[in-house]
């Protein structure tokens, strides 16, 4: 079963998102997670669907972390697609493809024409999944980040 994140499901899904933040070689850090995690909520500033498990309900087993935002060119809103993460006890059994099935009905509800997303260049089994999902992958533009000290 997929569902909207709610802030009861914070601990849950601070422990599922401190696993994906390691998975992309960062720091393990549950406190500063579960803030952020409970800032985005809490501001409405994040839409959140989480997998739960299908014997056990309240178990959380993956999640999808989506934000609103706009495209000049497109002269419209665009979902980024920011994270996504299934523990690995749950892997090769299609919640990853749930979850973003999800966010694919979320943004027709909110008539978003456009789900954007990033993902490391060695993660070829997410990279497989989002051309399954009919993602293309775009060669037109390069993406480029700026760390700001």
């Amino acid at each position: 079963m997929i569902r909207k994140a709610a802030t009861q499901d914070l601990d849950q899904l601070t422990n599922l998102f401190d696993q994906y933040a390691v998975f992309y070689k960062n720091p393990s850090n549950y406190e500063k997670h579960y803030a952020y995690l409970k800032e985005r909520l809490e501001n409405n500033e994040a839409t959140i669907f989480v997998a739960c498990d299908e014997e056990n309900k309240e178990k959380l087993i993956g999640f999808v972390l989506n934000y609103i935002t706009f495209s000049s060119l497109a002269l419209d809103r665009i979902i980024i697609l920011n994270d996504i993460f299934v523990d690995s006890s749950a892997r090769k059994k299609g919640i990853g493809e749930k979850l973003i099935s999800k966010t694919i009905e979320f943004a027709k509800e909110i008539g978003s024409p456009d789900i954007r997303l990033r993902t490391a260049k060695n993660n070829t089994v997410a990279q497989r999944l989002y051309q399954k999902m009919g993602f293309v992958r775009e060669d037109y533009l390069y993406s480029y980040d700026l760390v700001v000290s």
